[in-house]
């Protein structure tokens, strides 16, 4: 029986069950990726490298779903852009795979689509644990600045909530639109906004929520992927260095190569 293929712009969008789906998600496959995988019991996926980044953050969750049984593998960040689902399906080719999806023929540097087609049609049960997931489900802490202030750590973007309105937030996620859309940006207008440069990729995909956030007036930011760890807010705010800013940013005084403590200080002084 072939399984049911998706094209998904961001893995947060797979449905509660997916267990006889294999689907594309232009996600980067981090761990966060791994975990929401493993809670859905999707049959395979294929996520976005995300440049791979410090501590192979971007491509962490290939051995994570390997440990399950679940075949995965991820197309390379500057063959499609980041947070586009049908972009990657069709110009993405496979950058990495775990041993399970080798073993059902997919093979680095095949089109997204080829591979695909490879895992519906031949990707085996697997036995999946949502419970398994759970220790490596994104986080969202608060840092009290010095003062009055406080940021907001959010491992994604979808962890971002009405509460955080004019708070400034650190996000483990990429910078890219989901599908090109500007609301996708951030739901709420926070204060300020950090995001991982998924190193950049294809069209720069991966800075493209910044300039959507001037449109809003909000000061945005991206860190390397080589200073801190995709879908990791905390590594973001301990390690991270400002790689891109949007214009309102600059506007605040934000300087290309701050850190990002240095960076939430700069714009908490002017709430």
């Amino acid at each position: 029986m072939k399984l049911e293929t998706l094209i998904l712009d961001s893995i947060t969008k797979l449905p509660s069950s997916a267990r006889h789906i294999v689907a594309y998600c232009a996600s980067h496959g981090g761990r966060f990726s791994g975990a929401l995988a493993l809670q859905t019991g999707i049959r395979a996926v294929i996520l976005c490298d995300a440049g791979v980044g410090l501590r192979q953050a971007g491509i962490a969750s290939l051995a994570m779903l390997q440990d399950h049984g679940v075949a995965a593998a991820t197309v390379g960040h500057n063959t499609a852009c980041i947070g586009n689902g049908q972009d990657g399906y069709a110009r993405g080719r496979i950058s990495y795979l775990n041993a399970a999806a080798a073993a059902l023929g997919v093979e680095a540097g095949e089109p997204c689509s080829q591979a695909m087609e490879k895992l519906a049609g031949q990707v085996p049960a697997n036995d999946m644990h949502g419970a398994s997931a759970t220790a490596v489900a994104e986080q969202r802490n608060i840092v009290h600045l010095p003062g009055a202030g406080q940021v907001v750590l959010a491992d994604s973007n979808s962890l971002v909530t009405q509460d955080d309105v004019g708070q400034i937030v650190v996000c483990g996620s990429h910078g890219g639109l989901l599908g090109n859309d500007p609301l996708s940006a951030v739901r709420f207008d926070v204060r300020a906004i950090v995001f991982n440069d998924a190193d950049r990729g294809m069209d720069d995909a991966g800075l493209s929520r910044l300039p959507a956030l001037d449109q809003r007036g909000i000061p945005a930011a991206c860190v390397s992927a080589w200073t801190a760890s995709i879908g990791d807010a905390q590594s973001s705010y301990q390690t991270g260095i400002i790689s891109a800013l949007n214009n309102t940013a600059k506007n605040c005084g934000a300087l290309l190569g701050m850190s990002t403590q240095e960076f939430v200080l700069q714009l908490s002084a002017q709430a």
